[in-house]
């Protein structure tokens, strides 16, 4: 198995453990950005056991790549507050688009006609998935989760940036900075439920700590667009848990959108590999 495929693995158990996040947090009794907050604090603490100790360079790319994810993780649960959840996700996955376009002058890596034809589709069939549950409502919260979904693109090019370095120490910077943000929530909120802990813990061991370090070990191996892209098909995860877990089906449009999207990914990755293999034929 070479490097790629392998960090391509990564990124699909990536989006499987992010996709756990929606029916985890319908669990959690407690206010959304004290939630987030929490989950990045346990987070921090997996990641340094991990991994080990951060070495913070304080470097304008380190620093980048917290700030990003700090941001990444806080508008987004801003945006689901004051717009539809749907929105906030939709908007947030335009994130491909934004590395598409600074990529080749931040990383070198070019973008190809497949790549734009790839993120076309992709958004088609997200809009498609969420046409049920869009909202024309919350103009400020749909501002927000556009900002989340740049934030989102503007972390993967600082990582892939430290591709040769220790991106996880970007990750582990910003989720103590999340947590500090987070902190007058959580003081000012009380503490949660014991039944809530435990969805907590899980958020912070499972669906934030383990999911980046692999997210980190596999953009040493990809392009930054494929890092968005690849984990595109945690949203359309998402209905799977809580139908499996909440018994909530569903819609017709969801299901076209859903097949469109992961359809859209998996032909881009076939054509990338067959390219890839062609000159190892001749």
């Amino acid at each position: 198995m070479t490097k790629t495929t392998n960090a391509v693995l990564l990124l699909i158990i990536t989006a499987i453990l992010w996709s756990t996040g929606g029916v985890l947090i319908k669990f959690i009794s407690w206010n959304p950005i004290a939630i987030a907050g929490m989950r990045s604090a346990i987070a921090s603490l997996i990641m340094v056991a991990v991994v080990g100790k951060p070495k913070f360079t304080w470097s304008k790319v380190q620093i980048g790549g917290a700030i990003a994810y700090m941001a990444t993780v806080v508008l987004f649960v801003t945006a689901t507050k004051l717009t539809s959840a749907a929105n906030a996700i939709l908007l947030q996955y335009t994130g491909p688009i934004y590395v598409a376009l600074f990529g080749r002058w931040f990383l070198g890596e070019r973008t190809t006609r497949l790549d734009w034809i790839t993120i076309a589709v992709v958004l088609c069939g997200m809009t498609l998935f969420f046409m049920d549950s869009l909202s024309s409502d919350g103009m400020l919260g749909n501002i927000i989760a556009i900002a989340s979904g740049v934030a989102f693109a503007w972390l993967a090019l600082f990582l892939r940036k430290q591709k040769n370095e220790r991106p996880e120490d970007s990750i582990i910077l910003g989720n103590r900075m999340a947590a500090l943000i987070a902190l007058p929530f959580m003081l000012s909120n009380g503490m949660p439920s014991g039944s809530s802990w435990i969805g907590l813990l899980v958020l912070g061991v499972v669906q934030l700590g383990v999911s980046y370090i692999l997210y980190a070990r596999a953009i040493r191996h990809v392009t930054a667009l494929e890092a968005l892209l690849i984990p595109v098909v945690e949203p359309i995860l998402n209905p799977i848990w809580t139908l499996l877990l909440l018994s909530e089906k569903p819609g017709s449009w969801a299901i076209i959108g859903g097949i469109i999207v992961l359809g859209a990914i998996t032909l881009r990755g076939i054509i990338v590999l067959n390219h890839q293999q062609k000159p190892a034929l001749q």
